[in-house]
């Protein structure tokens, strides 16, 4: 959502924007949206759990290599749940996809054990207060060229009502400029890594032209 907030704040300053994987969503004027989507997901829901004080220590129980291999392996579609027994499901089975190496999955996790997760995590605690601050732009649309980009199994893409959204008319009626979508069949959330060469070509097709 970052990109998408340059997009909607400063559009003088984006010539083109290619985003991968999160469509934009409008800012409802009476839907915060912690509370929200703990209503439609549940207390079980990712974005509903990182609001938890504790979820440093759960992550810090199985390790940042465990954690990380399951957020970035994982290809079940729809959205994701991180119940309170073995929130992450981790399984000593679990074997790493193609495009991710044991080194580079080494790389990834010694970096979080320096830093921890919690920057990352604050991001979503930060969502409601977001919500709050961005009150001036409710209903302004993003007036930028844009291409989206997205894996048919991604787990924002796969929850229920995005599909239609991005599809149906809604996504083109809030970003006007949407110039294209691309499904990538047989891809998850992290396209730019497991789809490397074709989401880069994707991108530098649509950034040329600007």
């Amino acid at each position: 959502m970052i990109g998408w907030y340059l997009c909607l704040f400063r559009p003088d300053l984006v010539k083109a924007y290619v985003c991968l994987s999160v469509a934009f969503r409008p800012r409802h004027p009476k839907m915060k949206p912690i509370p929200t989507m703990r209503a439609v997901f549940g207390d079980d829901y990712y974005m509903c759990r990182f609001q938890d004080p504790g979820m440093e220590d759960e992550i810090a129980k199985y390790g940042s290599e465990a954690v990380l291999k399951k957020i970035m392996a994982d290809r079940k579609p729809g959205p994701a749940s991180l119940p309170k027994e073995n929130p992450f499901a981790i399984s000593a089975d679990a074997k790493l996809p193609l495009w991710l190496s044991q080194d580079d999955l080494k790389y990834y996790s010694t970096k979080f054990d320096q830093t921890g997760f919690t920057g990352g995590l604050n991001y979503y605690r930060a969502l409601d207060l977001n919500w709050e601050l961005t009150a001036p732009w409710t209903g302004v649309k993003v007036m930028v060229p844009v291409k989206f980009v997205v894996g048919d199994l991604d787990l924002v893409y796969t929850t229920p009502g995005m599909r239609e959204y991005v599809h149906g008319g809604g996504f083109k009626k809030d970003v006007p400029m949407l110039d294209d979508v691309v499904v990538l069949k047989g891809a998850a959330h992290f396209i730019n890594q497991e789809r490397a060469q074709e989401t880069t070509s994707h991108i530098h097709d649509f950034i040329q032209k600007f």
